[in-house]
């Protein structure tokens, strides 16, 4: 697997025996905590009561009051834990499946990447070398005296090709672990030499291979219809003659294999008369580094691009053909809303207790239904359109939210904070505008809450009415 296809760094993982115990030794500690302060609450009401025992007028009222206000905390405490309960396992649930959804989208870049690995198939545009003999100056001393020297030295020249006709054929198949793309290239090409010098008439064709192949077959080498012979093994430099004045062509055609891109260097020359037609004969494929072809045709699964340049054009980047992979979009939406999900549902369950009353059962089937919809969408985002899936599960959710309320109008009510508080938030990180969507859910609930409680909608029943 590529390196790259990790985890979210630093986040706790539900797999992960160590982060458990770690977590519940954590838990337990605070979890005692809690338990002492209250009773320690118990025990300072008793004493300040046992203290009032002369009063029992004073003593009556105030431990009265105190124990509704003690029975009062320690109901409410049972809310609390569960909420605690119910976030810190969320949050473990969503930590562990934002980790997991997180390696699966890095692997499946790494693969994407796979696909198209490997060094591309170069091809540099054959020279046309000749030794010339140049005058040259320079210094010496003789004798104490210091003497200026003329001389001759040879040095290497190019000559610009006077034409080239280029076509390329392209088959992409894998590679033996079935992975990687791999090219066949089936080159030909033409390439006139003119010979303007006066006085020079040997030269130099060096035709090398394309690099970066896996397999080179059929290299072969012409001139006018007649096969140059290599001297040396690795040598691609094929001399000849040419009068000053007279032109001549040459054919260049080989077979190679290589990695899933194929571009022809033109090596810092004029192109004249140049024509390239490369046939892909595969698709995805498009033209590489910019260089728009002048024709683009496609027709029977395979691309035809044409690149044509008729005098004195300077092409600095290389050009030609690669495989176009599908863009792997979208990554990252799901662990972030993962990652975001337990302060979604507190949201939830805090407009549901400023809108309904909720019990111990009813706050825990609440939350399993949302974390167990949240589930459901990991793992059928990974194969439908997440934002569909989304609103599937609304759908069910709503339709299971219905059942939360005691007669038609607290359903309603259940109905209008499920809606703002946790379908249009997770709906609002599926979408490219979450901020604004955020915006409309923080909106709706509170002109839900206002509505509720501001102007004396009596349609919700309350926990003192039961």
């Amino acid at each position: 697997m590529n390196s790259s296809a990790q985890g979210i760094p630093g986040l706790p993982d539900l797999t992960h025996p160590h982060e458990l115990v770690q977590f519940g030794t954590q838990a337990l500690k605070g979890s005692l905590l809690i338990v002492f302060l209250v009773i320690a609450l118990g025990i300072a009401i008793a004493l300040v009561s046992f203290s009032l025992r002369r009063h029992p007028t004073e003593q009556s009222l105030f431990f009265g009051e105190w124990a509704i206000h003690y029975a009062q905390i320690l109901k409410g405490l049972q809310h609390l834990a569960l909420i605690i309960v119910l976030l810190i396992t969320g949050f473990f649930l969503c930590s562990t499946l934002s980790n997991r959804y997180h390696h699966w989208e890095q692997a499946k870049v790494a693969q994407v990447a796979e696909s198209v690995a490997g060094d591309k198939l170069e091809q540099t545009a054959p020279q046309i070398r000749y030794v010339a003999s140049e005058p040259y100056t320079y210094t010496t001393r003789v004798k104490d005296k210091i003497v200026k020297v003329n001389d001759t030295q040879q040095v290497n020249r190019l000559l610009t090709l006077a034409g080239s006709q280029i076509k390329v054929k392209l088959d992409q198949s894998v590679d033996v672990k079935g992975r990687s793309s791999i090219y066949k290239v089936d080159y030909t090409a033409e390439y006139k030499v003119n010979n303007p010098l006066t006085d020079i008439n040997s030269f130099f064709f060096e035709a090398p291979p394309p690099n970066a192949y896996s397999l080179l077959a059929r290299y072969k080498v012409e001139r006018d219809g007649t096969q140059l012979q290599q001297r040396n093994p690795g040598d691609y430099g094929f001399p000849f003659r040419l009068e000053p004045g007279a032109e001549t062509t040459f054919k260049v055609t080989y077979q190679a294999q290589g990695g899933p891109r194929w571009v022809y260097n033109a090596a810092g020359q004029l192109l004249s008369k140049f024509r390239l037609t490369t046939i892909a004969n595969f698709s995805p494929v498009d033209f590489a580094s910019g260089i728009v072809p002048n024709n683009i045709k496609t027709e029977r699964g395979s691309t035809e691009f044409t690149w044509i340049f008729d005098d004195n054009v300077s092409v600095k980047n290389p050009f030609g053909v690669f495989t176009n992979t599908a863009p792997v979009r979208n990554t990252g939406i799901i662990p972030r809303l993962l990652l975001l999900a337990p302060a979604v549902f507190l949201w939830w369950i805090i407009l549901l207790y400023l809108s309904l009353p909720m019990n111990l059962k009813n706050v825990a089937i609440a939350g399993g239904i949302f974390f167990a919809c949240l589930l459901t969408l990991t793992y059928l985002g990974r194969l439908i359109n997440p934002q569909l899936v989304w609103t599937m599960i609304s759908l069910v959710l709503l339709t299971l939210m219905w059942g939360l309320g005691s007669n038609r109008r607290a359903s309603l009510a259940a109905i209008l904070c499920t809606i703002a508080g946790a379908v249009i938030p997770i709906f609002a990180l599926l979408v490219p505008y979450s901020g604004l969507t955020l915006s409309l859910a923080g909106l709706l609930s509170a002109v839900w809450l206002a509505v509720l409680h501001w102007y004396s909608w009596q349609s919700v029943p309350t926990e003192h009415d039961k």
